[in-house]
């Protein structure tokens, strides 16, 4: 799995002057920086009216001194919690934050002030209608800070309106002297070559703008907290699904049972409103024990749902979790999602993650009114436990 470089040290790379290298202390020392720099959304942050002595132990001059840093980084800290999930939205992050000559860098964009960063911004948001969740944000050093996000949009410009995904962490210099944002480093998980210009970088854009056939349903509800190279780690809301017994992952034996609950065949003969994916669920490494399962609408809940009318059909509430899902177009074959759920399988021990037995195989289209290169497939893996950290 592509990780992010080192942190601390990668951040040398871009930061301007100010932010990486510090001047040696004249007898009247430096001057003392302003009470208070920018304002957050809730409170002003004011920095320590002390004078900064040295900024790194590995300085040429006096190394027997230790540095004695003059920001209040954990108010940084605080202030991004608070400010980036204004990132795409109407109210904006708060530029009064960030240097003038702010180094941005992902790896397909670069920009060296804060009005080129925020022009980046608008046009994402016209084009792409981006989402953007924040994880955590911690301080990763003297005068750093490390945030892990998720973002996904829509590209607008073409009629399929193709989602990506981006998942990685942003590491962000502090300017020593007066406490503002001097760099901001993009890391993305699914790359291994992130500096800027990565041609890995483009063409992981490109590949997501390929044509994927999704029909306007509802779907279980997730949030991508990772996406690699090879898969998407999300986290999944408890839903309800009706099942029976299948006969192999890529069978549809069963599905006109629990298609019929939906149609009426229940109790009280009330038609349910179709979703998608159709799943067919192996719980043993052989795949000898086969369900299929069609999602009942979110909004639903068990205990008011109709008994359905044929014994082998029963209702069943997944309670969610973590699960790693690998997608792909075609008609999906036996011998075709075996290949996938190996390669899945297999890319998550590399990645230490712990896979738990079985799979699950999402489709997405109907089979007989889909093009099979536009199908949306997908082999899902639960995990046993996963971590952001």
């Amino acid at each position: 799995m592509a990780t992010a470089p080192h942190l601390s040290t990668q951040i040398l790379r871009p930061i301007p002057a100010a932010c990486v290298s510090f001047r040696r202390l004249t007898t009247t020392g430096l001057p003392s920086p302003p009470a208070a720099l920018f304002k957050t959304r809730k409170e002003t942050i004011p920095l320590p009216n002390q004078k900064l002595k040295w900024a790194r132990k590995s300085s040429l001059v006096d190394r027997s001194s230790p540095p004695k840093p003059t920001v209040d980084v954990e108010g940084l800290v605080s202030f991004l919690y608070d400010d980036l999930p204004h990132l795409f939205d109407d109210q904006g992050i708060d530029p009064t934050a960030y240097d003038d000559r702010v180094k941005f860098r992902d790896p397909i964009t670069k920009h060296d002030t804060i009005s080129g960063y925020l022009l980046n911004i608008s046009l994402l948001k016209v084009l792409f209608r981006p989402l953007f969740q924040l994880h955590w944000v911690k301080q990763t050093g003297s005068y750093e800070i490390t945030t892990r996000w998720t973002m996904v949009m829509k590209f607008m410009l073409l009629p399929w309106k193709p989602e990506l995904a981006f998942t990685g962490t942003s590491v962000m210099g502090i300017n020593p002297e007066n406490g503002k944002f001097c760099s901001h480093v993009d890391f993305w998980d699914s790359i291994e070559h992130n500096e800027y210009f990565s041609l890995e970088g483009l063409w992981d854009v490109f590949r997501q703008l390929r044509f994927y056939k999704t029909p306007d349903l509802e779907t279980p509800r997730y949030q991508i907290l990772k996406r690699t190279a090879n898969y998407e780690v999300r986290k999944y809301t408890p839903f309800i699904v009706v099942e029976t017994n299948g006969d192999k992952l890529s069978g549809s034996t069963g599905f006109n049972a629990v298609a019929g609950y939906i149609f009426g065949k229940n109790s009280t003969m009330e038609k349910i409103p179709m979703t998608t994916p159709v799943f067919t669920q192996a719980l043993d490494p052989e795949f000898s024990e086969v369900s299929i399962q069609i999602v009942l609408p979110m909004d639903k809940v068990i205990s008011s749902l109709p008994d359905p009318s044929q014994e082998t059909v029963n209702l069943r509430k997944v309670e969610g979790g973590i699960a790693a899902a690998l997608k792909f177009s075609g008609k999906p074959t036996e011998d075709i999602v075996r290949e996938k759920e190996k390669a899945l399988r297999s890319s998550l021990i590399i990645d230490g993650l712990k896979p738990k037995m079985g799979c699950l195989l999402a489709r997405y289209n109907d089979p007989g009114r889909t093009w099979s290169f536009t199908m949306r497939n997908e082999v899902l893996i639960w995990l046993e436990e996963f971590s952001l950290d």
